[in-house]
C-alpha cells in the first residue's frame, strides 16, 4: 500500500495526475477500463487507478489483465521474466469477540494477488474492443441519457460549472462553450458525480469550505470518479477547467497511505450510481448505502467544481 502509495504522491509532485489517460479521439478504441477476459468482470476501486494507469495498458489501448494461474488454465503462458502488478482486494471474516452482543465481530482484511497484462502473455487473442451493440452505453449521446435518467436538477447558464449542495442543482455553461460534445459530458458527469454525494445518496461529507482538506478529498473522489468513467464510456478524463488541487492531495495523501485506498473506493461508490441511470448498462447488484446526517453550514453554500 506504501509503495503505491508512494507511487501517487511521486507523480503529484510532479505536477502530473497519473489516473488522466491522454485523450485523443481518433485514436479511441472502445471503453477502457481494466477488465478480466477469464472471469468477464471489471477491476474495481483502487484497482482500476493501479491498472488504468500502467504504461502498458496506455501503450497497448488493451485493459485486459489476468493471474498467472488464470492464463494457464486457458492454456496461455506468461512469458519468461514478464514482471507481475500487485492489486488488492478485501475481504470480510467473522472473528470472536468477547464485547459484541453476539460474541462476534467482523473484520476486513486486505490481500494482494499479482496479474499480468495480456501483452506479457502468449496465446491470448488479439484485443477487439465492443461495438455500441455490445456496449451501447458507449455511444456519444450516452452521457446526456445518464443525466436524464438521474433527475438531477441542472441549470444552464453563465461560465461556470459546479454543483451546490445547498440548492442541490448542477450548474453548466452552455454547450456552445465546450470544446465538443464529449468535452460537455465529461463536464457534466463531473458534476453529477459531486451530485451523488448529497445526503439523499451516497452521503458523503460536502460541508468543507473552499481550499480546506475536506473539500480537497471531495475533488479527489469526484476527480478518480471522473476518470474511472472516462474508462467505462470512452469520454476525456481531464478538463482543463476542472481546478487542480495537486497541493491540497499531497497535504493529505503524504501523511496517510490509506487515503488514495479510500479515495478510489468512494469513487467506485460514484461510478456504480452513475452507470445505473444507462439502461443497458450490466451493473453489480446495488449495495446497500446508508447516508450520514451533515448538520447544515455556511460552508455547505459554495458550489463545489
Amino acid at each position: 500500500m506504501q509503495e503505491f502509495a508512494d507511487r501517487i504522491v511521486a507523480e503529484l509532485e510532479k505536477g502530473i495526475k497519473p489516473w488522466v489517460r491522454p485523450w485523443e479521439p481518433d485514436k479511441c478504441a472502445g471503453p477502457q477500463a481494466p477488465l478480466n477476459p477469464t472471469t468477464d468482470q471489471h477491476y474495481h476501486g483502487v484497482n482500476v487507478l493501479i491498472l488504468s494507469m500502467h504504461p502498458l495498458a496506455l501503450m497497448t489501448a488493451d485493459p485486459r489483465w489476468m493471474t498467472y494461474q488464470q492464463a494457464a488454465e486457458k492454456k496461455w503462458q506468461v512469458k519468461k521474466g514478464e514482471k507481475s502488478t500487485s492489486i488488492f482486494f478485501t475481504k470480510k471474516y467473522s472473528v470472536d469477540d468477547d464485547q459484541a452482543e453476539d460474541g462476534k465481530k467482523a473484520v476486513r482484511f486486505l490481500k494482494h494477488y499479482s496479474v499480468f497484462h495480456s501483452s506479457q502473455i502468449e496465446g491470448v487473442p488479439r484485443y477487439e474492443a465492443p461495438s455500441f451493440v455490445q456496449a451501447p452505453w458507449t455511444k456519444p449521446e450516452a452521457a446526456a441519457t445518464i443525466l436524464a435518467n438521474s433527475g438531477a436538477r441542472m441549470l444552464t447558464g453563465g461560465d461556470r460549472a459546479f454543483y451546490s449542495p445547498a440548492a442541490d442543482m448542477i450548474q453548466l455553461p452552455p454547450e456552445n462553450a465546450f470544446h465538443g460534445p464529449s468535452y460537455w459530458a465529461a463536464v457534466a458527469l463531473h458534476e453529477l458525480g459531486h451530485w451523488t454525494g448529497h445526503e439523499k445518496r451516497l452521503g458523503r461529507d460536502l460541508t468543507g469550505a473552499k481550499g480546506s482538506i475536506l473539500y480537497a478529498k471531495e475533488e479527489l473522489r469526484a476527480e478518480l470518479a471522473s476518470a474511472f468513467l472516462s474508462g467505462e464510456l470512452g469520454i476525456p478524463s481531464d478538463i482543463q477547467n476542472h481546478a487542480s488541487y495537486i497541493g491540497n492531495w499531497l497535504s493529505f495523501l503524504k501523511d496517510d497511505k490509506r487515503e488514495i485506498f479510500r479515495a478510489a473506493a468512494d469513487a467506485q461508490k460514484i461510478v456504480n450510481m452513475v452507470l445505473r441511470f444507462h439502461p443497458d448498462y450490466v451493473a453489480e447488484p446495488e449495495p446497500t448505502y446508508i447516508p450520514r446526517a451533515i448538520s447544515p453550514s455556511p460552508a455547505a453554500l459554495q458550489p463545489v467544481p
